[in-house]
């Protein structure tokens, strides 16, 4: 046995850059935002090399398990620049939760991974604390996760996140996309702005061709840059699941990298296209703010950022009054954004900036 008042010999792991003990403190930091997540499926505590949870069978005919996975991206140089980890969390979060959501899927368990430089356990409590604020929000429990301390892989104050979730839903009410049909409507659920994709279009208009810093106060945004770029990106399970027991959703789409027109024909049948008025919701200031600073043609800008529709909902003609309705009663905001057509995936946009 090793007596502490003896002189070390060797190399430790911490001349290497890694704290050990600096990772336990951060475990102690962030259990208290874990354990709020727990909902009563969780089985255990935190530690454990795996972690447990009871599918409640009871509750589904034929439980289906729907997986997704996503990271932050390059948004994470804001959180950098700024000095402000608190929110970066929810973006890993609601890109996992969002993804599983588009086919009926209620969100169970959130396991996210953490990599960083070096630790610092009041940041990684920070970060953990808006993955688990979102977890809360989103009715699913943060089971689990890991953080890596690489010393030397990432510069000091750097790190990365990513995350993975995991929902249930019946096997009989998946959403597919499949029943889609030509007159059916598209319902638009507004975004909280850029959420996490076109980062690095972002950082080149804003840092390169600009110049500014995101302290800037920027007044048609009405707040400084850094304020709008760093806004999460919005949580959608709970204001889409509850419509799944009362009407028929026939398909949802994540407005994520690749914008309108990559992710809107995921979900199309073969022989359906989409038509998208453009002027059907109002686009926040930030959108317009890019495309001029960086001349950004406007197809471009529907390709690469959600132009402030975070989700759209593919409904029948007959349903379309009534869920505008019950999001309205809700306190929710609902667009009809569009029409599906007779076609072969294709995505045409109209109105607004592109005419017509």
């Amino acid at each position: 046995m090793t007596n502490k008042n003896e002189k070390r010999i060797g190399l430790t792991y911490r001349d290497a850059g890694v704290d050990i003990d600096a990772g336990n403190r951060s475990v102690e930091l962030m259990k208290q935002h874990v354990r709020s997540t727990y909902r009563p499926e969780v089985l255990g505590d935190i530690g454990g090399f795996g972690s447990l949870f009871a599918l409640n069978c009871a509750k589904y005919k034929q439980p289906v398990l729907v997986s997704g996975t996503d990271g932050v991206g390059t948004k994470l140089e804001i959180a950098f620049r700024l000095g402000r980890h608190d929110s970066i969390g929810q973006d890993a979060v609601a890109m996992c939760v969002n993804d599983i959501l588009t086919q009926g899927a209620e969100p169970l368990f959130f396991l996210d991974y953490l990599a960083v430089g070096k630790l610092e356990p009041e940041t990684v409590a920070a970060i953990v604390s808006g993955v688990a604020q979102a977890c809360k929000e989103s009715g699913c429990a943060l089971i689990g996760g890991e953080t890596a301390e690489m010393a030397g892989f990432y510069r000091p104050g750097e790190y990365d996140i990513a995350g993975f979730a995991v929902g249930v839903a019946d096997k009989d009410k998946l959403i597919t996309g499949q029943q889609i049909k030509a007159g059916d409507v598209i319902l638009g659920l507004p975004s909280s702005g850029l959420h996490s994709n076109g980062f690095s279009l972002v950082r080149k208009i804003c840092f390169e061709i600009k110049s500014i810093s995101p302290a800037t106060f920027v007044p048609e945004l009405e707040k400084t840059l850094g304020d709008e770029l760093i806004t999460p990106t919005r949580l959608y399970p709970k204001v889409v699941l509850p419509l799944l027991d009362q009407f028929e959703i026939k398909g949802m789409v994540h407005i994520t990298g690749g914008g309108f027109y990559d992710n809107i024909p995921r979900v199309l049948p073969q022989d359906c296209a989409v038509q998208i008025d453009a002027a059907s919701w109002p686009m926040p200031p930030v959108f317009g703010m890019l495309q001029r600073w960086g001349q950004v043609a406007w197809p471009e800008m529907f390709r690469t950022f959600n132009m402030g529709i975070g989700m759209m909902l593919f409904v029948s003609e007959a349903e379309a009054g009534p869920i505008c309705d019950a999001l309205k009663a809700a306190g929710e905001r609902c667009y009809r954004i569009g029409k599906v057509t007779q076609g072969s995936k294709e995505v045409t946009l109209q109105g607004g900036v592109f005419g017509g």
